[in-house]
């Protein structure tokens, strides 16, 4: 089971930590199963720093699509996006 770190802007994670937002939405580009377990590092997007504040969750289910509506489009339809549902400890 891999641990897959990622940066998540600090509304996201307060939404992740109270346990109001149980999924991720990410691209999908970089390899994500049932049972890691994702590290998420709250990102400051006005200083462009980690705050300190993580959380880890572990993965319960993966669904992956593709669709032209998010990110670049070209770059969705290559990849991807996923969808990570969260499951509580």
């Amino acid at each position: 089971m891999a641990i897959i770190e990622k940066k998540i802007w600090p509304e996201y994670f307060n939404l992740v930590k109270s346990g109001k937002k149980k999924y991720e939405l990410r691209l999908a580009d970089f390899n994500v199963k049932e049972g890691d377990s994702l590290l998420l590092k709250e990102w400051d997007t006005k200083t462009k720093k980690y705050t300190g504040r993580k959380i880890k969750k572990k993965v319960d289910h993966v669904l992956k699509f593709k669709i032209g509506d998010f990110n670049r489009k070209e770059e969705v339809e290559e990849k991807g996006l996923y969808v990570i549902q969260l499951k509580e400890k």
